[in-house]
C-alpha cells in the first residue's frame, strides 16, 4: 500500500478547521468520548493551528483551561461538530483543588502519518 505525498498530508490537515482541544484523565479511546474531565467551569478550548509543513500543524498559542480536581494525562482534538480527530498523551498532572492546566502551543502538533 503507497502513502499519501507530504504536500497531500498538508492540504489534509489544513483542512481540520475549527478544532477544540479536551482533556482526559486517561486515554480516550478511538472515539474520544473515555475519560474526559467533567465538572467544574472545565470546558473543552477552541484552538488554532500554522499551516501545514512537513506532514504537521503546530498550535498558534497556549490553550488555557479551566479543570475541576483531577488529573490530566490525556489531550483530545476534534473537528468542527463531534467528530474526534485523534489525542495525545501528555505528562500527568494531578490537580488536588480546581486549576488551571495550559496546553502548551510549544510542542504541541497534529501529525500525519502513511
Amino acid at each position: 500500500m503507497g502513502s499519501f505525498s507530504e504536500a497531500a498530508k498538508n492540504a489534509m490537515l489544513d483542512a481540520l478547521t475549527p478544532v477544540q482541544a479536551s482533556l482526559h484523565s486517561g486515554d480516550p479511546g478511538p472515539l474520544g468520548a473515555a475519560n474526559e474531565l467533567a465538572g467544574g467551569s472545565y470546558a473543552r478550548q477552541s484552538v488554532t493551528f500554522a499551516a501545514a509543513a512537513s506532514a504537521s500543524r503546530a498550535l498558534n498559542a497556549n490553550a488555557v483551561f479551566n479543570v475541576p480536581a483531577s488529573t490530566v494525562a490525556w489531550v483530545g482534538y476534534w473537528a468542527s461538530g463531534p467528530t474526534f480527530l485523534g489525542s495525545d498523551e501528555v505528562t500527568s498532572e494531578v490537580f488536588a483543588a480546581p486549576g488551571t492546566y495550559t496546553l502548551l502551543a510549544s510542542g504541541t502538533t497534529l501529525a500525519a502519518t502513511g
